[in-house]
């Protein structure tokens, strides 16, 4: 992982001091609320239901287990115990008070982390594939080009003050772990032309009150990466509407011109800079790239024996390497997920005790690399598969075992209206339903992968467009009501969920998801996943199952 320079020392601690004096002025008075809101979100602090919230940035998701056993100090000292990883890869707390924010700061600062950029009208975290540099089927890892576009948008003269905020994120193999079809713009690194590495450019993406998925604009070699990203920046930058919040992302402004035009603004942009400006020396690439070269793998066979006998040995373990193990491109290892979706769990939470923990695993299991993913979970990247089954008990016993990813109660949720002063619906307690609804394990291994989404409203911080099921939280005349969307896809076929109708209150979700799955076992074809046969028959037969208990119409209406 990358490590800072000089340089990016003095930067976070400027910013720390800076922000320490901004934080003593509101707390005196000398500034208003109002003209303390633009200083603190550029110090990752909003102003929610409850509390302010921090929310920390992890580039690409990387840690390292002393980075994260501070996470836990930081949940245990200055909130109530626990830390919330989001969908941008970031982890947030909930509830510190307002004169620790300086503290806090200065604490992450000395382990190599900060808050800068992690809200705001700015660039935000940029993100990747949660298998980087561990999976067999990528071109080249990814994190290096994460981290230089950290390095070139952070506190980015032209771009600290966009019309709205904007995400990156980037991959380097055909399949999408990433949701880059989801983002304002999209990276896939391919082979260019002259053999060298390229990117293919998507950009448009994003969810929201107005969703869109990303149109690719071009391919474009690496050497000219950031430029062209700069030009595209800057064509929404001049060009994107700033009077209306809604209508203020890139999205809307690639829609309502074509890429066609858009791509001509783009090429415009692009033909004035001085592209050897923005032309990455290959010896600063170099130093870059190796911060991420490969751990010090041993030579091991492919197959692992201690690994087998507890495969047959223990049907729970069994279960856990089905699901949560993923294949390495190291013969011997293996990636390993840690869910943070437990029983009836909160979708992301871990307290500070199992940070602690997860930090300890890592030093030990995983050449000290934990990795957050986009899916609200932990990855242990490189783990050999001779030590599967100890690191499985150890997360048993830590609460941290369960074997959920990629299945039905791997639930991806934002906190919703417990916390969030945006939302109109609750998202925890329908998660934490569904969960315990769904929490027969056999089930959901007949069930298969399915991915469920939920947001508490319309900005769609739980990705709910996307999921194969999605839940949006809405008002209705003051009671929290929930539209179910279905067939929606983060992935290389990305697509939008299709509503299916009537939005329902919070007691009815669980029971029309689990009819829905359960119309999916009646219908699908063999080894069909249920995204694939929602691609194949359409959203008529989970329309008719989710809505089979309000045949009566005049039932049907106490659900509008």
């Amino acid at each position: 992982m990358y490590r800072y320079d000089e340089f990016d020392h003095a930067l976070v601690q400027e910013r720390v001091a800076e922000f320490a004096d901004q934080v003593a002025r509101r707390a005196s008075g000398a500034l208003t609320e109002d003209e303390f809101k633009p200083l603190r979100l550029m110090n990752g602090v909003y102003l929610q239901l409850h509390a302010y919230m921090l929310r920390v940035a992890v580039p690409y998701g990387v840690m390292n287990g002393t980075q994260m056993r501070r996470l836990a100090q930081i949940g245990r000292t200055y909130d109530k115990g626990y830390g919330h990883f989001t969908t941008r890869t970031n982890i947030q707390f909930n509830w510190p008070a307002l004169t620790d924010l300086p503290a806090i700061l200065s604490d992450l600062a000395e382990v190599e982390m900060h808050a800068i950029q992690t809200s705001g009208n700015c660039i935000r975290n940029v993100t990747t594939d949660v298998f980087a540099g561990a999976t067999a089927d990528e071109l080249e890892d990814p994190r290096p080009w994460c981290e230089i576009l950290r390095q070139w948008s952070t506190i980015h003269p032209e771009f600290s003050f966009l019309p709205r905020k904007f995400k990156i994120a980037v991959i380097a193999s055909e399949t999408d772990r990433a949701a880059i079809r989801t983002h304002d713009v999209g990276l896939q690194i391919v082979k260019g032309e002259d053999g060298g590495t390229a990117f293919r450019v998507f950009v448009g993406g994003g969810q929201g009150r107005l969703p869109h998925i990303a149109q690719e604009i071009a391919t474009v070699p690496a050497v000219d990466l950031l430029a062209y990203l700069t030009a595209i920046v800057r064509a929404w930058n001049l060009e994107g509407r700033r009077d209306n919040i809604h209508k203020a992302r890139i999205k809307i402004l690639v829609a309502s011109l074509g890429i066609d035009a858009f791509r001509e603004k783009v090429d415009a942009h692009f033909a004035t800079l001085r592209r050897e400006a923005l032309a990455i020396p290959q010896d600063e690439a170099d130093r870059i790239k190796a911060y991420f070269a490969p751990p010090a793998f041993a030579d091991l066979p492919k197959t692992s024996a201690p690994f087998d006998r507890a495969v047959l040995a223990d049907p729970d373990f069994a279960r856990f390497s089905r699901n949560n193990v993923r294949p390495h491109k190291q013969a011997g290892y293996a990636s390993v997920i840690i869910s943070l979706k437990p029983l009836d769990g909160v979708p992301g939470d871990i307290t500070a005790e199992q940070m602690e923990i997860v930090a300890d695993l890592a030093e030990r299991y995983a050449f000290d690399e934990v990795r957050a993913a986009y899916e609200q979970n932990l990855v242990l990247p490189h783990v050999r598969l001779d030590d599967t089954p100890a690191l499985w008990r150890e997360l048993l016993a830590a609460g941290l075992g369960t074997p959920n990813a990629d299945l039905v109660t791997d639930i991806i949720a934002c906190p919703g209206l417990d916390y969030c002063s945006l939302a109109n619906a609750r998202s925890i307690p329908v998660a934490q339903a569904l969960s315990k609804q769904l929490a027969d394990l056999d089930y959901q291994e007949r069930v298969g992968p399915v991915r469920i989404n939920m947001s508490g409203c319309i900005n769609a911080c739980g990705h709910h467009h996307v999921g194969h099921i999605g839940v949006l939280g809405v008002d209705r005349k003051g009671e929290e009501y929930y539209q179910i969307t279905v067939g929606g896809s983060p992935d290389e076929q990305a697509a939008l969920g299709e509503i299916v109708g009537r939005s329902l209150p919070a007691d009815e979700v669980p029971g029309a998801i689990t009819r829905a799955l359960d119309r999916y076992l009646e219908i699908r074809t063999e080894g069909e996943r249920f995204i694939d046969t929602v691609r194949r028959t359409g959203a008529e037969p989970f329309r008719e199952a989710i809505y089979a208990p309000f045949s009566n119409p005049e039932v049907a209406d106490v659900a509008a």
